[in-house]
This record gives structure tokens, C-alpha cells and sequence, in this order.
């Protein structure tokens, strides 16, 4: 038998045998698969109109996924190599299933925007499964793969339990730092590589409930994090910039012309065009206006902003003197707004653009305040230091006890408010802590909220450096805290500020 009969007959077994798993061992299978359609999203930052091919669909568990969060917007080509299976359910229409039993074969001369793949990175086709892929790839396409983590335990203690019981499992896992190497010699760029997933077998409603809360702090947490379920790779076909859809994400007419942007800038010389570009391509029909707020940078960003201020009359800048500080930055923002929502966010937030659309969504549907969750069930953190994961974990599970509200992230600079809700509050901290202020007094005054999931990836060399230092701003969120159940504590029925 040949490499590419054996390649492909490799594929054929990995498919079956992941969905025979599906179907027979894993009670959660329906919310996990969710759960990674949500990543998958977050990950690549889903346009409409991008095509989508899945290699290995096998029954077509995961493409249904994928169909409900792509909201039906994505062309979705789902290839099963078992011409002996078929969808238990026909898909929907934005759906073309097709069975091979060779590679290319139908698949000739097509090129996809992305490439998701379940459970098939075998270690004695990989390289081959690898080369093929980036074959499939526009020029810069993005790829996902969710794979076995060959250092799971619960899977080597049930590979021991199979081999005294007869039964082999048919797979060579590769490890991650393997899966990384092969990668990076076919030549694609941007890889990330993380252990993912901590929802082991067997299951409960309440361990699932537990596990997928921990799931984000393990994946991030030294050591432990090489136990997890699986391995979550993400890689991109060069050229670095990618052509993508020029769309609208506009669809709510009672937010159009209505939201003030607010963008705190220090030092972001490079990330402050790219952002207001894509702003404005995406999200331009509900924009009332782009305020940046330079914050006394030691860069070009000056000249940058009053550059972007004579190009569009929809820019508005704010010059600040010293002393500087993300807070005051932010207070003179907010100030300057006028639009009936304000949207707040970083200047680095450029990557996960689409996302906002999710804040739009609940804003539409009336809420106050909405705030991206990097801690939510669904949310990707790539890159996230371990450090700050304790100290926000800590920070937000003590506020939830002294304050009696149950929410996950609400300290995010990512947050969609109402403006008379904005004009309430009572801002003191110069620095990240008035993101505690502008997160937690819209709660206590009674204004409805709600956390939508969001991706985060730690700052790359073309993004700049962060400007936030854990012990240096550390001490005013606990300020805030103290102040506000102070507060709320003696003056229950009382708003924060009169």
C-alpha cells in the first residue's frame, strides 16, 4: 500500500473511531462540541462570508455545530473519508457534504479561508495530513486542530484498562511540542499550540459544571495544564495579512449613528490606523464617532491621531497633558462622548473586532452595560500570564461575595453602555482600576448587564508592549472594592452618587 492509500485509510479509522466515542462514551458530547465551535470562532474572528472546509465530519456532529454559530453566514464545505458513513441528519444549505476516498480528489484546485479538523493528526501521517492542509489554504487561511493529548490521564488509564481487556486504541498521538515542530517546518506562521479542555470522563451536570469553569484557569496554570483532554493548535498560511471580506456587520437599525467609541492610547503609534480602518469597515453605520484619547505617548502616536483627525470627521481626538494614567484617560474619553452608547476598548483590540458584534446583539436586545468576558465558558485566552489569571480569578471571586452578584469578568476594558448610565458614575482611579469602577457601580445602581465571551491573545511583537503592571495597579482595584461594598453595605438603598 502506498503513503497516500495508508495516509488516507489512517483518516478513515481516526473518523470512526472519534465518532463511535462521541456517540457511545462521551455524555457531554453535544455541549463540548458547542463549546469548541465557540473556540473556533473566537479563534479565527469569523467574518460572514469566509468558506469553512472540515476535514474528517464523519456523521456531521461538529458541522452542525459550526453551522449554528456561524450563524448561517459561512459557506461550509464538511468532507467525511469514510464513503461508508453519512450524516445522520441532512445539513442545512450553507452545507456541501461530499465523501473521498482519496485527497485531493474533489477537493482539487479549492482553496478555503479556514480549515477546522477533529481528532486526525496521527503521527504516521501527519506530516503528510499537514502538507495537504496547507495545499487547502488561501493565502493567508487560518487552520484549527482539536487533538488528543497523548499525556491525558484519564485516556492512559482507559488505554491500560483496553489492553488487558483485548482491545487496542488505533491511534499514534503526537505530542504538542511534536505537533508543533511539523508545523513549523511546512512553513506555517502564527502557531499556537495549547493544552485545552479539562472535561474528563465520567461526567456529572455538576463536574461539568466545575471542570469547565477550571478548564480556562488550568489551561493557563504551569504544569497542570499538560494533563488536559486535548490540544488545541491554530496556525495560518503566509502572507501574515490576509485579504478578507469587506462587510457589514451592522444589522441592528436602532444602533445606527448612536455609539461613541472611546480609545485610551499610549505609545500605540502602530495599532491605532489598523483599529480605526476596521472600525469603520465593519462597524460604520453605528458609529456616531471615534474618540482617541492620546495619553501623553512617547511614540508617533500624536502625530498619527491628528493625521487620522484630518482624514475623517468622524475622529475625534483627545490631547492629554500630564500626569498620564489609563483612568484619566479614560474619565476625559468618556467626557467627550456624546453618541447614546459608549463603547470602550483597547487600542490592541483590533484582532478580535468582530466579536464586538456580540455586544451589538445585547445591546440591542436592551441591556445597560455589556462587557467581553475573557473569563467566560467560551472565551480563548492564548498567552495569558499565569499571574494575572490568580490575581483576577482572586480579585473577581471575593467581589462576587462582598458585592452578592454573580458575574465572571466585568474588570475588561471591552464594555457597550448606555451614555445616561456612563453620565452616573463616580470615576477616581488614574489608572486599570477604574475598570472595576465602570464595571461594578452599573450593577449596584441596578442597571441590567450581560457578559458576552470574547478571545484573548497575549500582546505579539508587531502589537507593542502592554502597558499594565500587576503590582503597580494592583492596590486600586482592591480601592475600588473596598469603597463599593462600603457603600453598598451602609447605603443599600441609596445610589452611589446623588
Amino acid at each position: 500500500m502506498d503513503e497516500h492509500s495508508q495516509s488516507v485509510r489512517i483518516l478513515k479509522l481516526r473518523e470512526k473511531s472519534r465518532d463511535q466515542y462521541w456517540e457511545e462514551r462521551d455524555p457531554i458530547n453535544d455541549v463540548r462540541l458547542l463549546w469548541r465551535a465557540q473556540i473556533f470562532r473566537h479563534l479565527v474572528h469569523l467574518l460572514p462570508g469566509q468558506t469553512i472546509l472540515e476535514l474528517g465530519c464523519g456523521k456531521g456532529f461538529f458541522t452542525r455545530q459550526l453551522v449554528r454559530v456561524s450563524r448561517g453566514e459561512n459557506p461550509i464545505t464538511a468532507v467525511s473519508f469514510s464513503p461508508d458513513e453519512s450524516p445522520e441528519q441532512p445539513f442545512f444549505d450553507q452545507v456541501e457534504y461530499l465523501s473521498i476516498d482519496s485527497i485531493p480528489g474533489p477537493l482539487s484546485d479549492r482553496r478555503f479561508d479556514l480549515i477546522v479538523s477533529i481528532d486526525h493528526l496521527d503521527k504516521r501521517n501527519c506530516g503528510w495530513f499537514l502538507q495537504r492542509v496547507y495545499e487547502f489554504l488561501n493565502p493567508g487561511g487560518q487552520v484549527v486542530f482539536f487533538e488528543s493529548n497523548p499525556w491525558n490521564p484519564v485516556l492512559n488509564i482507559r488505554k491500560a484498562v483496553f489492553r488487558l481487556l483485548g482491545k487496542d486504541d488505533n491511534r499514534v498521538l503526537l505530542s504538542r511540542s511534536k505537533i508543533y515542530e511539523l508545523i513549523s517546518e511546512i512553513g506555517y506562521l502564527r502557531i499556537f499550540s495549547i493544552y485545552h479542555d479539562f472535561l474528563y470522563s465520567p461526567l456529572t451536570p455538576w463536574l461539568v459544571w466545575l471542570l469547565k469553569n477550571l478548564s480556562v484557569v488550568l489551561e493557563n496554570t504551569p504544569f497542570f495544564r499538560t494533563l488536559a483532554g486535548s490540544i488545541l493548535i491554530h496556525a495560518q498560511r503566509p502572507p501574515r495579512k490576509a485579504i478578507k471580506p469587506n462587510v457589514s456587520l451592522c444589522e441592528h437599525q436602532q444602533l445606527h449613528h448612536k455609539v461613541s467609541v472611546v480609545v485610551p492610547c499610549y505609545n500605540e503609534e502602530m495599532n491605532v490606523t489598523p483599529l480605526v480602518s476596521q472600525l469603520m469597515s465593519l462597524y460604520g453605520q453605528y458609529l456616531y464617532e471615534i474618540i482617541l484619547v492620546e495619553d501623553n505617548s512617547q511614540d508617533g502616536t500624536r502625530a498619527v491621531i491628528r493625521e487620522l483627525t484630518t482624514k475623517h470627521p468622524i475622529i475625534k481626538s483627545v490631547i492629554r497633558s500630564p500626569p498620564g494614567g489609563v483612568g484619566r484617560a479614560l474619565k476625559d474619553g468618556y467626557q467627550a462622548a456624546t453618541g447614546e452608547y459608549i463603547l470602550s476598548m483597547d487600542c490592541d483590540f483590533q484582532h478580535l473586532l468582530p466579536e464586538l458584534r456580540d455586544l451589538f446583539d445585547a445591546a440591542a436586545e436592551g441591556y445597560d452595560m455589556v462587557v467581553g468576558s475573557r473569563f467566560s465558558q467560551s472565551s480563548v485566552l492564548l498567552n495569558y500570564p499565569f499571574t494575572k489569571i490568580i490575581a483576577n480569578r482572586g480579585f473577581h471571586l471575593l467581589a462576587r461575595l462582598a458585592l452578592g452578584y454573580r458575574f465572571r469578568d466585568l474588570t475588561n476594558n471591552l464594555r457597550l453602555m448606555r451614555r445616561h448610565v456612563m453620565e452616573k458614575l463616580e470615576l477616581t482611579q488614574p489608572s486599570f482600576a477604574i475598570n472595576a469602577e465602570t464595571g461594578f457601580q452599573p450593577l449596584l445602581m441596578g442597571h441590567s448587564f450581560k457578559e458576552v465571551p470574547i478571545s484573548w491573545i497575549n500582546r505579539t511583537p508587531d502589537m507593542g508592549a502592554s502597558s499594565f503592571r500587576l503590582i503597580k495597579v494592583g492596590g486600586g482595584y482592591w480601592q475600588v472594592l473596598w469603597r463599593l461594598w462600603f457603600k453598598y453595605r451602609f447605603n443599600k438603598n441609596r445610589p452611589l452618587k446623588s
